[in-house]
């Protein structure tokens, strides 16, 4: 009796009906001790879905790979709130969407570095290379200054002649992106330009626009894939094979086109005639600052940036002003009153504020880039909310504008740009150390191709084919779905004076 009192599973197989069998209790006993070891974790003071023993992990990292980034991003703070604590790869991460919040990481240095899967960076070269996710803090300072060089001052002022030039050439034949129904291929022609301009200011080499197009769609394919892959899906090759193929393709032709860089500088009498973004990058490595492998990730960022992001910014603003026309009467009321029947120049640019507005208006509306990625390098406290040292973060600007500020959050309307917008409420390119350096080259960009497109054409959308209609994936960046008729357009010759702007 005396060792049946001090045996305490005596005491508990007592309790236990003859009918179950004894195994069973250590069984309860675990699952117990794991109900208790689940109740004593340490209960999160930010919102978001539970730890659970690891599989909230799980679960929250198989959502981003499952639905994309940014549809994952919008779905938790949608469930969770504005401020959302998840994992990917294990790691916490926090995704924020309050314009405070927000502010408050592209303020400060010790936010600059950016996170994705080491594996997956290093597959695509940008593992402490380039610029775009370079996530050595060091590297990209010794980076940054060729890019801000390249993209300000006279570069910039000289891509605006290059635009209009790039965009009449393309529209003097519109044949290579006609369809056989007789519709225009948007999109495709948006890239081209946007290859163009990028070739004629950084590299001056000529290359095959349709063919380099194409590689280029693969390889952001390929980057947007394997950004947040776990490291296990790197070692079935089979997976990796065809991300790695366009990879492979994309980096040869680059390296090919650096090489014939190389030999031409080695040839000319005059180097200041030829002294743009990628000469400047070989002779850095000349000089033993920069590696090979950097000098041919930074020019191939350069030449993939405008095609890759701008080019479907574009796509959009011209499925809106088909979609808008009294909209695209005040824009075209604007240049004739500012312009007349010249080119764009540089001059003009400040007075173009329909126009400015209207980009604005659209990439609030329907961004392409609505979210960026950073890692905190040091513990730090965002609006009351502890973080620590390698919290990943993941900043929710696209929904950020349309949550504060605009008096017509959703709906597309000039009204939300006719009072001057503070920058913590609107950061399409971001601000700060880690700002996106292209961002005054874009807006010239994107105003230079507008006017010079919209004096020669009005543009039409096919009926019943609107922006809401366009299938669309929200990953790394919002893309539309390729390979789709909605992305077809009609372009219609504007009557001019002027018959230099015929199409």
């Amino acid at each position: 009796m005396v060792l049946e009192t001090l045996n305490p599973m005596h005491y508990i197989t007592s309790l236990v009906p003859d009918v179950m069998p004894v195994a069973t209790v250590p069984i309860l006993l675990l699952i117990c001790f794991l109900f208790l070891i689940w109740n004593q974790e340490e209960t999160s003071s930010i919102p978001g879905p539970g730890y659970c023993m690891g599989i909230g992990p799980l679960l929250s990292h198989g959502r981003f790979l499952w639905m994309g980034v940014g549809n994952a991003c919008n779905y938790y703070n949608k469930t969770y709130g504005e401020f959302v604590r998840v994992w990917i790869s294990g790691e916490e991460t926090f995704i924020i969407s309050k314009s405070s919040s927000v502010f408050h990481v592209m303020k400060h240095w010790h936010y600059v570095s950016r996170f994705g899967s080491k594996l997956g960076l290093q597959c695509i070269g940008m593992y402490e290379n380039g610029i775009i996710f370079n996530n050595n803090p060091a590297h990209w300072k010794e980076i940054r200054p060729f890019f801000t060089k390249a993209l300000s001052g006279p570069g910039l002022v000289r891509m605006i002649a290059i635009c209009v030039e790039s965009t009449t050439d393309h529209l003097d034949k519109l044949e290579e992106v006609t369809t056989e129904m007789g519709n225009i291929n948007v999109l495709n022609l948006m890239r081209r330009i946007m290859l163009d301009t990028s070739n004629k200011l950084f590299l001056g080499i000529p290359l095959d626009e349709s063919a380099f197009v194409l590689k280029i769609q693969n390889y952001f394919d390929a980057w947007q894939a394997l950004l947040l892959k776990p490291d296990i899906f790197f070692k079935i090759s089979w997976l990796c094979k065809k991300y790695e193929e366009a990879v492979k393709d994309l980096k040869g032709a680059m390296e090919i086109l650096i090489e014939q860089k190389r030999q031409k500088l080695s040839t000319v009498e005059k180097l200041d005639d030829h002294m743009d973004f990628a000469s400047q990058l070989i002779f850095a490595q000349n000089r033993g600052d920069l590696t090979a492998e950097n000098v041919n990730q930074c020019v191939l960022e350069m030449m993939i940036a405008a095609p890759d992001t701008l080019s479907v910014t574009l796509f959009f603003m011209l499925i809106l002003i088909a979609e808008h026309p009294a909209v695209e009467d005040e824009m075209i009321r604007e240049i004739e009153t500012v312009m007349g029947d010249r080119d764009i120049q540089s001059d003009d640019m400040p007075n173009l504020k329909i126009v400015e507005n209207f980009i604005y208006e659209s990439m609030r509306y329907q961004p392409v880039v609505d979210l960026i990625m950073r890692k905190a390098l040091q513990d730090d406290v965002i609006d009351g909310y502890p973080v620590k040292k390698g919290t990943n973060i993941i900043l929710n600007i696209g929904r950020m504008h349309k949550l504060e500020f605009f008096p017509k959050p959703n709906e597309f309307s000039l009204e939300n740009f006719e009072k001057n917008v503070p920058s913590r409420y609107f950061q399409p390119f971001g601000f700060g150390p880690r700002g996106c350096v292209g961002k005054f080259i874009a807006m010239v960009m994107m105003k230079a191709i507008l006017v010079t497109l919209l004096r020669r054409c009005r543009v039409q959308t096919m009926k019943g084919r609107g922006l809401k209609n366009i299938q669309k994936n929200n990953d790394l960046s919002m893309h539309p779905k390729e390979r789709q008729p909605l992305l077809e357009m009609v372009f219609t010759p504007r009557r001019s004076t002027n018959k230099n702007q015929d199409v």
